[in-house]
């Protein structure tokens, strides 16, 4: 199908952008950056074929500004939207008011985003298929007298997580009644500041669990998973280091687990790339999910690492109306994959950010190395926004070649200017149990706590060898 009547504008910023633009400028779709104050100078601002800058450095008067951004698609006479991730990625609103507004929005219905976006009917969702969620209330939680009867059933520990929440945020762990009555309130009051819902849920708190998820990828008719994603190493519930596929999954276990996870999308009829996210018991070898992400995810290239699928081209082609060419069996794992994320944070000092003018940058090269990100040199960090920098993606025949290469790249990478966390994973890639596949969703925070000299060791190793 060919494209080139349709004009993309891409509603976000950073690494996704430029992610975004270049996939669009190989399909031949010209394209458009919106941009805040702070970011005219960006690359991606650089890279797209027409930019419209759309109010102030901060995100609230910029690219949350749904209205500002549906104006520069009319002025540039863009045709589709790509939300990215973050910001306005997951508004069922602004989904909602692109099509209104005649436009293509790239990614599912407004409809099923409310549907997934709202933890507690996403679980019910996914009851009403058949895949396993973890023990819990049905539905929302009202009132503490309710939790506490809940909880009697589900038992403890228990997690207060936020119907609206996302990104790790709005959840609270209680051990018994008496911290369920002091969490309960508090959750309700985060969940309501942060996403003007303060509806919660109950769900059993796994106390070893993994995070892994699956990548599934629907034109409305048919979809299909491109198998999944380790994501337990975490700090705080944000992802730190991710991998495909994972190092503990039996075969029979890969496949049972991303079965369900495709027949989920394809009950929905979902359209464009989307991510479910489970918990995984090593003891019990169970798994449960516990939420889905209606959009394309940050650890998405280790998927394509080991597929060799496109998935932001394919979100694009599917939303301008070709249909999935690809099915199940042509999708293959292919290697080992690891992804490292980048940050503009001190790891020695709390992760303390680190924005200011980025000196000079020098990634590394070889094969199976790939680099996604929006940095140059001399490029001015601006302090507005999240901390992510880049994303280095290794990929190796096999789980031990991928380490080999990843320990060579970060040697060869240079950041100067700015300190990162690139000391951080220098430093777990040399943990056996890490290399081991022997971790869970509890164990990066554990390691911090017992390993902040040998950090410290390392950032200064890390800035004799970039200074």
């Amino acid at each position: 199908m060919f494209f080139t009547k349709h004009k993309l504008l891409v509603a976000n910023r950073g690494e996704i952008a430029v992610r975004i633009i270049r996939a669009a400028q190989q399909l031949g779709i010209p394209t458009v950056a919106v941009c805040s104050e702070a970011d005219k100078l960006s690359l991606p601002a650089m890279l797209a074929d027409e930019v419209v800058n759309i109010g102030p450095a901060r995100a609230d008067q910029s690219y949350l500004k749904g209205e500002l951004i549906l104006k520069a698609a009319k002025e540039t006479g863009a045709t589709a939207i790509h939300p990215g991730y973050g910001f306005l990625s997951e508004s069922a609103d602004f989904a909602e008011a692109v099509v209104e507004a005649g436009l293509i929005f790239v990614g599912p219905s407004a409809t099923t985003i409310r549907q997934m976006g709202d933890k507690a009917c996403a679980r019910s969702t996914a009851q009403a298929a058949g895949v396993p969620v973890v023990p819990g209330s049905e539905g929302e939680i009202h009132s503490l007298e309710e939790a506490i009867s809940t909880a009697k059933h589900v038992g403890y520990p228990l997690l207060i997580k936020a119907s609206a929440g996302g990104g790790g945020r709005g959840i609270r762990i209680a051990h018994d009644d008496s911290e369920l009555a002091k969490e309960f309130v508090i959750a309700q009051s985060e969940a309501k500041a942060a996403f003007g819902s303060g509806a919660v849920y109950l769900e059993r708190f796994i106390t070893q669990a993994r995070h892994i998820e699956v990548q599934i990828l629907g034109d409305g008719e048919q979809a299909i998973h491109l198998y999944e994603r380790e994501c337990s190493l975490q700090r705080r519930r944000q992802k730190v280091f991710e991998e495909a596929p994972s190092p503990v999954l039996s075969p029979s276990i890969r496949e049972k687990l991303c079965h369900n996870a495709a027949a989920l999308a394809q009950q929905l009829h979902y359209k464009g790339a989307g991510t479910l996210e489970f918990l995984y018991d090593d003891a019990s070898q169970e798994f449960f999910f516990i939420e889905m992400n209606t959009r394309i995810q940050v650890e998405h290239p280790v998927t394509e690492a080991i597929t060799g699928v496109d998935l932001v081209q394919w979100m694009i082609k599917i939303a301008l109306g070709e249909p999935l060419s690809l099915q199940q069996k042509d999708i293959h794992i292919q290697g080992s994959a690891i992804e490292m994320r980048i940050n503009a944070e001190n790891p020695a000092k709390g992760f303390f950010p680190s924005p200011g003018l980025l000196e000079s940058v020098s990634w590394p090269i070889g094969e199976g190395v790939r680099i996604d990100t929006h940095l140059f040199d001399n490029y001015i960090i601006p302090p507005f926004y999240d901390s992510l920098l880049a994303k280095l993606i290794i990929h190796g025949n096999n789980r031990q070649q991928a380490f080999e290469r990843a320990i060579m790249a970060l040697d060869e990478t240079q950041i100067k200017g700015v300190i990162t966390t690139l000391p951080l994973h220098k430093a777990l890639l040399k943990e056996p149990d890490i290399q081991a596949g022997l971790f869970h969703t509890g164990t990066l925070e554990v390691w911090l706590s017992e390993n902040h000299e040998k950090l410290i060791d390392e950032e200064k190793a890390h800035a004799v060898t970039t200074h």
